[in-house]
């Protein structure tokens, strides 16, 4: 079973949030959810914008990958939108990740090193008509093309964390595949 460190949206540690968690542990995987935002959820995208650009975006990073540091190494690195770029940061630079679950976002790889490492496993999870993800997508594709172990999956509409059952834009089909899809990547590790 994986040992998996799942960061939140920036609409918060919501309930939707939780509850992908939880599926994941029903599965006896171990998952970590940090709270970035000490308690706080937003309802609007704008909204956990705004509170992070008041807290500091790095300060809340930093934040993030100190829980990275207490945990050690072997973990699966997963973040859904903003937490993907704490996510990918700790899966390209630290020694021993055992995958990345990259979900609404994407980077390129030029962010945090010159390549993707050797022998960790990713997948990408978007919306193809999602306006967040579409920024993404051209460094998806590319990751995905050029990285063995890489998948990138697109799913129909425009839905951005099309996946939190706890918000308006969740799609309960597209989700359901995304869990599936989840659940194939970490049995093996």
């Amino acid at each position: 079973m994986a040992d998996v460190l799942l960061y939140h949206h920036i609409q918060g540690l919501t309930d939707g949030v939780r509850d992908f968690a939880d599926s994941l542990r029903e599965d006896g995987h171990t998952v970590h959810t940090p709270d970035l935002f000490e308690g706080r959820t937003f309802s609007s995208i704008e909204e956990g914008f705004g509170f992070a650009r008041e807290f500091g975006f790095d300060a809340i990073r930093e934040s993030g990958a100190a829980v990275a540091d207490e945990l050690g190494p072997g973990l699966v690195y997963g973040g859904f939108s903003f937490g993907v770029t704490i996510a990918q940061r700790l899966a390209q630079t630290r020694p021993h990740a055992r995958g990345a679950l990259l979900v609404y976002s994407c980077l390129p790889v030029s962010e945090f090193g010159e390549r993707w490492p050797d022998g960790v496993p990713l997948q990408i999870h978007g919306k193809e008509g999602d306006e967040f993800f579409e920024e993404d997508l051209p460094a998806a594709r590319e990751l995905a093309g050029s990285t063995p172990g890489a998948e990138l999956f697109l799913y129909p509409g425009d839905q951005h964390l099309f996946a939190d059952s706890s918000l308006p834009a969740y799609d309960p089909q597209a989700s359901s595949l995304l869990m599936e899809r989840v659940r194939a990547f970490l049995a093996p590790l």
